[in-house]
This record gives structure tokens, sequence and C-alpha cells, in this order.
């Protein structure tokens, strides 16, 4: 049985942390308001506005320190990452689950996050919740239905998400616990520690700024290596920002994902709002979600 971190309540503590790449207090700020305007109390980790002059967010071993310190920190209930991008692979070894196993809390993030939610579901059985992070509460974006649906998955209200059907869609009905993330990492992690087994689960996919040729050997990478193999459902999201090579590669992110599954008979989702861009839900990775794929709508209830 996986087992499920606590809801928030009112005065409890979010920590933001920057794991990976790097940003700037100012862009994280609004999102530190609005959280204190939710009813929690805010950390802010030593890696948000480091003085790093480089991609990361600081050094290797400075962003091991600070995520293990919140990770412990008694006093933090969740741990909102800001930002992904790149840098989670390089100390995720060295991370120590230790106290985390026995007293869990919420790990929020998407992108480079994925890394967490795979690591953290394969060896521990712990939920976590693949959701949208700082830069989403910018520009009055926190009034939105998807930054609004990781304070109502935070506050622990029963969660159901319903979209329009889609051209590609094969309809059916799928039961199963949720795993997944972005494409480029969940290929990534293939064969280390932190990979998922996704028989009998419901995977869900995104991904941004990828050739069309990459999609296509990455999800070649996911099917030789069994992972869509026995799935019991497939939601594939968002994939922003897709390039094309000089001479085209010949088919689009969905054609190329529904070549790939059409031999498979569970019930797959195409367009479904988890993504890079604005429409990205709050999902908790390693819970037991209901899809129903029909001829007019998807409705994903968890």
């Amino acid at each position: 049985m996986v087992q499920v971190p606590p809801y928030l309540k009112p005065g409890d503590t979010i920590a933001l942390v920057c794991p990976s790449g790097y940003m700037a207090m100012e862009k994280a700020q609004t999102c530190v308001d609005i959280l204190k305007e939710w009813g929690y109390q805010v950390k802010v980790g030593t890696t948000i506005g480091s003085h790093s002059s480089n991609y990361f967010s600081g050094t290797d071993e400075e962003r091991l320190i600070n995520f293990q310190q919140i990770l412990d920190d008694d006093n933090v209930h969740a741990v909102l990452c800001a930002r992904g991008g790149y840098g989670l692979s390089r100390i995720i070894d060295h991370i120590s689950f230790k106290k985390f196993k026995k007293h869990p809390k919420w790990v929020i993030g998407f992108s480079d996050i994925t890394v967490l939610h795979s690591h953290i579901y394969a060896n521990y059985g712990i939920a976590t919740l693949h959701a949208p992070m700082a830069g989403a509460f910018n520009n009055e974006g926190y009034k939105n239905e998807y930054v609004q649906s990781l304070k109502n998955v935070l506050e622990g209200k029963s969660i159901r998400y319903e979209v329009p059907s889609h051209a590609f869609n094969r309809k059916g009905e799928a039961i199963g616990e949720l795993v997944g993330g972005n494409l480029a990492l969940l290929a990534h992690l293939v064969g280390t520690q932190s990979d998922i087994k996704t028989k009998g689960r419901i995977l869900f996919l995104e991904d941004v700024g990828e050739y069309l040729y990459n999609i296509d050997r990455m999800m070649l990478q996911l099917k030789r290596s069994g992972k869509l193999d026995k799935l019991a459902g497939l939601i594939i999201g968002g994939f922003s920002d897709t390039k094309d090579t000089e001479r085209p590669f010949g088919q689009n992110v969905y054609e190329i994902i529904r070549d790939k599954v059409k031999e498979y008979d569970y019930p797959v989702c195409f367009d479904f709002p988890v993504s890079h861009e604005k429409e990205n839900y709050a999902l908790k990775v390693g819970i037991g979600y209901k899809l129903k794929v029909g001829k007019s709508k998807t409705v994903l209830v968890g």
C-alpha cells in the first residue's frame, strides 16, 4: 500500500527549495505571498536566489545540503520545489530518505522533479505531488484552476478533472495507481534505482522543447523497456514548444505517440491538462485513480 503524507492544515509550513536550476527570489515572491494568504507559514531555502553564477541553484553539495535540511525538518509539512530545470539526477543517490520514510511529507513539483517522484515511489512507496511550481503563481496565475488545484490537493479535497475528448483517444476505463511525469526524465531513469514499475498502473506523460525525433526515440525507449506493455491506462499531456529538423520528421507529437501504443488495448487520453504551460493540474503520484475515456469527454477521479 502506498503511504499518503498528511494533508495540510492552517498554520502548517511549506518550504520552498531549488534542488535543480536557479531561480531568483523575486520570481518566487508571489508564490510565497499567496501561500501565506492560503493560511500557511513559508520557509525559503538557501538555494532560492542563491549566489550561483551558473545554471544551477548552487553546487551539487549546496543543493544536496539544503534539500536534505528541508526534507528532515520536523517543522516543515510540505516541500515545494520552486522550479525544475536540471540537477536532481546529480544528487538523488546522495539524499537520505531515512527520516522521510518514517515521517513523510508532500514533495511537490514537475519537470526535473520527476526524478524525486519516481525515486520516492519506486523505493519507498510514498505518494508525492506533480503540480505547479512557484513560477505558475506569477502574473495572477494563482487565480487559475490549475494553481488552485494544488491548493485543493494540499487541503485533502477529492479530485475530479473533466476534459474534452481528443480525436486520438482510445475509449475505456482504468483503475490504478497514477505514475509518470516528464517523458525525458522517465526515459533517463530506466535501469536506475529511480526506475518505476508501470504494470497495472495509469501512466501520464508530458514534455517541453524536444525535437520530434527525440520524442520518438524516448517513446521507443519506454516501449522497448516494457513500460508501455501492461498499463491500466495512458494519459498524454501537453508537449509544448516541440521542434522539427530541417528535413521534417513527418509526424506531429501526438501522431508519434499514437503509433507507439496502437497495438495495445488499454484506454488512452490525449491533450490532458498536465504540461509545462499554464494547463497543469495537480496529480498525486502513487495514488489510485479512476480514468474514464469516453466519446465526448475524459474524466479522472482520485
